[in-house]
């Protein structure tokens, strides 16, 4: 039986976004799957699920750009009249010296990583006002929360993903609009691929639970915000005690 419950996910073709989508859908949600240059990944889940009946829509939309996010979210509207989840994924990240970050990867970082939410959120808003209820989750880091060296770009976006979930979900609040934050802790995903055999070792003896995430791991507790009905405002990290703040 198919949930009355529409999630859109922005970044949805690869990783964590990948994993929400395929378990989501599994679990009877309407699922949007959000993609911009992985067409072929996008299009390999959607047909992963077809072949257990399980249907998806996917679209494909650059969410740094206000004009295409604003034909994913009419998308949406038209297809199913409602957005209950909004999952703000779609992100990037870069290794680089502060010094050696040049003002076009600045923006690059700021407007894939934040300056998206703000659209996407922006966008999604009349809907859920007008329904009084809605869910927005937003993938940000533990490097928003403490920050990282040779990533300040990408620390700052994520730091300003969470500065938005704090102050929208005392905004939104009596609209009855969750907004949470989750920030992962390193996850295997190809985000971190350049990182070798070693570095994952060294990584693992600084983490309590000693290993790194799952996709799976965010995924339970993007299932548990959802279900929810109390929470909002909070980053939860979730990173194996690796940062404990």
């Amino acid at each position: 039986m198919k949930s009355n419950k529409v999630v859109l996910i922005t970044g949805g073709s690869q990783g964590i976004g990948a994993d929400i989508a395929k378990t989501l859908a599994t679990n009877n949600y309407n699922v949007i799957l959000n993609y911009n240059k992985s067409e072929e990944q996008a299009k390999k889940i959607q047909s992963e699920l077809a072949e257990k009946n399980i249907n998806i829509e996917i679209f494909k939309a650059d969410v740094s750009n206000h004009m295409e996010v604003t034909k994913l979210i009419n998308f949406c509207i038209n297809k199913y009249h409602k957005i209950d989840v909004l999952i703000n994924n779609a992100g990037i990240s870069q290794t680089k010296l502060f010094t050696d970050i040049s003002d076009l990867e600045w923006n690059h970082m700021i407007q894939t990583n934040l300056t998206s939410a703000f659209y996407t959120i922006k966008d999604t808003l009349p809907s859920m006002i007008h329904n009084k209820f809605g869910c927005i989750i937003n993938i940000s880091s533990i490097w928003g929360l403490v920050g990282s060296s040779c990533e300040v770009h990408y620390s700052v976006s994520k730091a300003g993903l969470d500065a938005m979930t704090k102050s929208l979900a005392k905004e939104l609040g009596p609209s009855n609009i969750r907004v949470n934050s989750i920030a992962p802790g390193i996850i295997n995903t190809n985000m971190n691929k350049n990182l070798s055999e070693s570095d994952i070792q060294d990584i693992t003896q600084e983490i309590p639970l000693g290993t790194i995430g799952n996709p799976q791991s965010i995924t339970k507790c993007v299932q548990w915000l959802i279900e929810d009905d109390y929470t909002t405002g909070q980053i939860i990290s979730v990173n194996g005690g690796w940062v404990i703040t």
